[in-house]
């Protein structure tokens, strides 16, 4: 005999279907789309490892080996390693869905310097979303291996003041960190591999005798700019860029300059992600390094929709710094941000495992990761910000081990660097755990609105009896029943 769901669990399984698909249906809700019917195939191919780390869909396997992969399948389909209680993250959802232009700056340490993880992540929203630019980049490389991926760079004759490190001990080093003075003979070329940019700005320090500095584009002069002005302030010069332009060179003609980086974008609908990677940098960098003033009128200028900070792995080192003030200073670092962008939604971003050697040979977490990674979460909870937990969502304790005996390695030699392919899953990790947020808010905002449609038609159909012959009296009678 044939067993049948009981009604009441196939009606609900059938609204909602229906509240999934609605917004297939009804124009008036395509935004709140958080559903692709053709994309459901892909639930059941969705490719798992075992315990090898090879990729396994045997469609003869045995059923006990199908029952534990479909169990992988559903815990990795529910990424739990985003921790949002505030919901600090919905302004940034909220750009999404209104499709303009939705703009991310990412805050880390080496391999955001070489754009690792930031690249992989930047791709796959901007294949999602839509992509509105290549966003910021640095005059020249401070490091070899500074690298922004899509745009070729070269550089001379510039002296280099990195924020943390600095000379100058001014802070005043501009939305990435580093800040280039250049005289007469410096010059700055960018090659993009996208040819379809609208828009180029640079950002620079206008201050007290400051020279004069030009822009062109595909050997074609756009402009010259002068830096003088009576007070030291943030500037920043806009370029339209001519149909078809991909290279770019900035020289100075003038006196000495002071300038930070170029923006280049795109009219979008889409994503500007800018990697703001500084080599060898702690939570202090934000904390103190950067003058307070300063590094708010950058912000502000930019006009994040999500300002994510990835730091800890330099630190993890210290295990004295990491138990006695490393909370403070991130603290500080989220009222810095706080105060210069109220309502933009913060991620704080715990560092990846880091592994070291022990003495049998194992290669283990370093110790004062966990404990770091627990005061993050912890700061994020008490100061209303959201929380990624790349540890975890990485694997946890021995990741780095793991990582470094597979094949292909997906950890370089010091257990801390990702390989291009390693960083590639972290950049992964991050994106489903904002898509899974992003879809959660999409379902909540549909709710809401079918509410708000059900209340609408309720009156609708209150007012249409109201008008019935008739209806006035009935409902006196009803109203003063006793």
């Amino acid at each position: 005999m044939k067993q049948r769901l009981p009604i009441p669990t196939a009606l609900a399984l059938l609204t909602f279907c229906g509240i999934l698909l609605l917004p297939q249906i009804v124009p008036a809700l395509k935004n709140l789309r958080s559903l692709d019917p053709q994309r459901i195939p892909e639930v059941t191919q969705f490719p798992l490892r075992d315990g090898s780390g090879e990729a396994s869909s045997d469609p003869l396997a045995s059923p006990a080996v199908m029952e534990e992969q479909r169990t992988k399948r559903l815990v990795m389909a529910a990424p739990k390693n985003l921790i949002d209680p505030a919901h600090v993250l919905d302004s940034f959802y909220a750009s999404l869905l209104e499709g303009g232009t939705t703009t991310i700056l990412h805050y880390g340490d080496s391999p955001t310097t070489a754009d690792l993880i930031t690249a992989d992540a930047r791709n796959m929203l901007q294949q999602e979303y839509g992509n509105a630019g290549t966003g910021f980049v640095l005059m020249a490389r401070p490091w070899a291996w500074y690298n922004h991926r899509g745009v070729e760079m070269s550089a001379s004759n510039w002296k280099i003041d990195i924020a943390g490190i600095s000379e100058l001990r001014d802070g005043l080093n501009g939305l990435g960190g580093v800040s280039f003075q250049g005289a007469p003979g410096a010059v700055a070329n960018w090659k993009l591999k996208d040819s379809t940019h609208t828009d180029l700005e640079v950002a620079y320090l206008a201050q007290p005798g400051g020279g004069e500095f030009t822009i062109s584009a595909e050997d074609e002069p756009l402009g010259t700019i002068s830096t003088s002005a009576e007070e030291r302030i943030p500037a920043f010069a806009h370029f339209a860029i001519p149909a078809g332009a991909s290279h770019f060179e900035l020289r100075v003609t003038q006196g000495p300059v002071r300038l930070y980086g170029a923006d280049f974008r795109k009219p979008g609908p889409g994503i500007v992600y800018s990697s703001l990677g500084i080599n060898g940098a702690n939570v202090t960098l934000l904390s103190h390094a950067l003058n307070g003033q300063h590094w708010t009128g950058q912000l502000r200028h930019y006009k994040p929709d999500l300002v994510i900070v990835n730091y800890g792995t330099n630190e993890s080192g210290f295990p004295k710094f990491i138990d006695s003030t490393w909370g403070r200073e991130m603290r500080e670092v989220v009222r810095r941000l706080r105060t210069a962008l109220p309502g933009v939604a913060v991620l704080l971003m715990s560092p990846m495992d880091r592994g070291e050697k022990k003495e049998t040979g194992e290669i283990d977490t370093l110790a004062s990761i966990p404990r770091l990674v627990s005061t993050e979460q912890k700061v994020a909870l008490e100061t209303g910000v959201a929380f990624f937990n790349t540890f975890e969502a990485m694997g946890g304790q021995g990741t780095m081990g793991r990582w470094y005996q597979s094949e292909p390695r997906l950890v370089g030699a010091d257990y801390i660097h990702p390989m291009p392919a390693g960083a590639k899953i972290v950049g992964q990790l991050l994106v489903a755990a904002l898509r899974e947020g992003f879809r959660h808010y999409k379902m909540e905002g549909l709710k809401e609105k079918i509410v708000q449609l059900d209340a609408e038609a309720a009156e609708t159909r209150r007012r249409a009896a109201m008008l019935r012959p008739g209806a006035g009296e009935s409902a006196n009678n009803t109203t003063f029943k006793r």
